[in-house]
């Protein structure tokens, strides 16, 4: 997945008091750690999308993304589900925290998703690899009306066309699989000729 997850400040509904760790709704570095070696993580991603009038994607927004190691690579917005939180709400939160709070993402009251994306450790198992960890992940396609800026380790959003995101150029720089994620996000939206 190779999102990071920092932790929150003490302001967040999940997150510790600012200095305190004794939240268990929330784990250490260490902890974290421990649970990705024991067991699957349950993530959520979004494609976030621009549409028409009727209702048709226009754009498709790619992060440029800066890895803790230097590294850039195109991906999505991606997260972790937070315990005691919903899925809605942590998409929602992912979607503020990487296009910003001006975005305003176009979430129904329940949100289904295109696809469940499996990522293994091991490079095989599936289409999506991620060494750190077995993980789950609710995949969405969020049309997004607002203006979107960047957060956290977010560069910046590129727009695409759909046949621009689909390419196997794009689908070559980004991590983990998620260039095959992006083309069944378009297919699932009729958005691919």
């Amino acid at each position: 997945m190779r999102t990071p997850d920092p932790e929150p400040a003490g302001d967040e509904p999940f997150g510790p008091p600012a200095g305190n760790i004794s939240n268990p709704a929330w784990l250490s570095d260490i902890e974290l750690e421990e649970a990705r070696r024991r067991l699957p993580m349950l993530y959520v991603e979004g494609v976030p999308v621009r549409t028409d009038g009727m209702g048709q994607v226009t754009q498709v927004g790619i992060l440029l993304r800066a890895t803790p190691i230097g590294e850039i690579s195109r991906t999505i917005v991606s997260g972790r589900v937070r315990y005691g939180e919903t899925v809605r709400d942590a998409l929602f939160r992912h979607l503020e925290n990487d296009l910003g709070p001006m975005a305003f993402p176009m979430l129904p009251p329940q949100p289904t998703p295109f696809t469940v994306a499996e990522y293994f450790p091991l490079p095989g198992v599936s289409a999506y690899h991620d060494d750190r960890q077995h993980a789950v992940s609710l995949a969405f396609v969020v049309p997004v009306t607002g203006t979107c800026e960047p957060r956290q380790d977010a560069l910046e959003v590129t727009w695409l066309t759909p046949e621009e995101a689909a390419s196997d150029a794009l689908s070559a720089e980004m991590e983990g699989g998620r260039g095959t994620l992006v083309r069944m996000a378009l297919a699932s939206v009729g958005a691919l000729r």
